[in-house]
């Protein structure tokens, strides 16, 4: 069992139109501090030369406090930088070829939206995890398919690896999709929106440590 199945708590996205170039690492040393047990590079508008140069930053950001950095879609950027892994959606690379050009070691995840069967395919090529949702209306994603709390427990019963719950998850509605499954909370607006990203992922990692103290009652 790697140390990345073991993980649980908020899986923080960041967003180019939330967070000013120049606060980029700031923002996301915030969510680091509040408790973000990942951290996604997420940004589809800036040019390559920024991109590779703010993930870099957060790469080493990333790696100094022990927390994974994952690169949204983009293969070689995540080579290029060092960064933990990739993630991969419908019309990204092949789970085998970002293997391949990443290694063994890379943490690689796949989007299965609300399709079981797409999270087993997964899971047996080799995905580190499969993330589901939107399981609420979201801001950065408002035509996205939905899902059901029950996919996570599904997910949780039948397959081998960790279950990432992603779409419109606040500290307020998070709490029944973690005693569903999810071990960890994607969120973008719920973390990089708000006045103090600190306290605000702290809120998300708050809901993994009540679960953890309900279960032990």
């Amino acid at each position: 069992m790697t140390r990345w199945s073991l993980l649980r708590g908020l899986y923080a996205i960041t967003d180019s139109h939330l967070i000013p170039a120049a606060k980029l690492t700031d923002q996301v040393a915030a969510a680091i501090r509040g408790g973000a047990a990942v951290i996604q590079y997420r940004d589809k508008s800036s040019s390559s030369e920024q991109r590779q140069q703010q993930a870099a930053a957060l790469a080493r950001l990333c790696h100094n406090h022990g927390i994974p950095l994952i690169i949204n879609d983009d293969v070689e950027l995540a080579a290029t930088v060092g960064a933990r892994g990739v993630h991969l959606g419908k019309s990204d690379s092949t789970l085998r070829s970002a293997r391949k050009r990443l290694g063994a070691e890379a943490i690689i995840g796949v989007s299965c939206y609300n399709e079981f069967e797409r999270a087993v395919e997964a899971a047996s090529e080799g995905a580190d995890y499969v993330a589901f949702g939107r399981f609420f209306p979201s801001q950065s994603k408002p035509d996205a398919v939905t899902a059901n709390p029950a996919l996570l427990r599904r997910a949780r019963q039948c397959l081998s690896v960790p279950v990432v719950a992603i779409g419109g998850i606040t500290s307020e509605n998070g709490q029944p999709l973690v005693t569903a499954g999810a071990q960890l909370l994607a969120a973008i607006h719920g973390v990089f929106g708000q006045a103090d990203t600190e306290a605000a992922a702290r809120r998300y990692a708050e809901l993994f440590t009540a679960y953890q103290n309900e279960t032990e009652c």
